[in-house]
């Protein structure tokens, strides 16, 4: 597992964790110390982090050093060395921690999707709703700047949050501005406090040390976060639902936001997810936007794509008066980074 991790998944992307993986699965010791962990915390992405977190709360200065410079066989040594020396405390991290992907390219997809909720409800003002939310990011989407290949920009071009997506198709993304938006709350099993500092430290380490860009990018954005916390409702989220509806003010479309988050729901789960929204529209319309694998999200089209087919469906539905209105407005690739809009202007 640690080598194909090192040789396949993180060849391309972080040259740092491969060398790091490859120099784990060539060392007897270093294996049997990730052994003390369960079985189902021995996975590389789960270790690496939780070696990154020693390192960046200062446990493992070599490791920190070998982090900073980008150095693949000095962190391979320090590596090694630190899971040697602190394998309990690298396996009480891996055990208590859950693993954190905050992908920024995600607002790219959610902004024009919102943005098209409100223009086809009427709607002047949104509260945002995110579901699986970690630590709520998604939930500043207007609050960050965000470009286009084709052209447009959208949110706010003075943000310290800027952020890109190449565009493929022959329709463009929409110009439309996203209204007001009066509530942000997120939803999670587990929600992340970006202002604990022990919290945002862990955000850190998830990321690869040498994707500097992104780890710059999180730091921005938890910086942004920071300034106005949304509020977290932590809880099942099928469950906490109608709490999180009754905190968007009733002259607001309510927006219900999920990427990549009903993947870990059941089937079962998922149509009473679905049945939660139809049930907060009795008195007001509301809309969910999705951003999931094709045939994830109940009741939004497939376009007859096949699942597990390396990209994701932007779905957007919307409740109103008993009835429910799904289309597929969009594709996407690469957690957002690429999108391809389908819905007529």
């Amino acid at each position: 597992m640690y080598r194909r991790f090192g040789e396949v998944d993180a060849a391309e992307t972080s040259p740092l964790y491969a060398r790091v993986a490859v120099a784990l699965s060539e060392s007897d010791e270093a294996l049997r110390a990730i052994e003390a962990a369960p079985a189902r915390r021995r996975h590389p992405t789960v270790i690496l982090a939780a070696l990154h977190d020693l390192a960046l709360a200062g446990h493992a200065p070599a490791l920190a050093a070998a982090h900073a410079a980008a150095d693949g066989d000095a962190a391979a040594r320090a590596a090694i060395d630190t899971l040697l020396r602190m394998t309990d405390s690298v396996v009480a991290v891996a055990v208590r921690r859950k693993t954190r992907p905050n992908e920024t390219g995600r607002c790219a997809v959610l902004y024009p999707a919102i943005a098209e909720a409100a223009r086809r409800v009427g709607a002047h003002a949104v509260g945002l709703i995110d579901v699986g939310c970690s630590a709520g990011l998604n939930l500043n989407v207007d609050r960050v700047g965000l470009t286009y290949s084709n052209g447009p920009s959208l949110g706010d071009p003075s943000s310290p949050v800027q952020m890109s997506s190449s565009t493929v198709g022959d329709r463009p993304v929409p110009k439309r501005a996203m209204p007001e938006v009066v509530a942000r709350v997120g939803v999670d099993l587990d929600p992340v406090d970006v202002t604990d500092a022990d919290e945002a430290r862990w955000l850190r380490a998830c990321l690869w040390p040498d994707q500097r860009e992104r780890l710059a990018r999180l730091d921005a954005e938890m910086a942004l976060a920071a300034t106005a916390p949304p509020l977290l409702l932590q809880g099942d989220p099928v469950e906490v639902l109608p709490e999180a509806f009754a905190r968007v003010p009733s002259d607001a479309l309510p927006v219900v936001t999920t990427t990549w988050a009903l993947s870990q729901f059941t089937l079962e789960s998922r149509l009473r997810f679905l049945h939660r929204l139809d049930e907060a529209a009795t008195g007001r319309a509301v809309a969910w936007v999705s951003v999931e694998g094709v045939g994830v999200a109940p009741a939004i089209p497939t376009l007859g794509d096949r699942r597990a087919s390396g990209h994701s469906i932007i779905g957007l539905a919307v409740f109103e008066q008993s009835a429910l209105r799904a289309e597929a407005v969009g594709r996407c690739w690469s957690q957002g980074r690429m999108l391809a809009w389908l819905a007529e202007s």
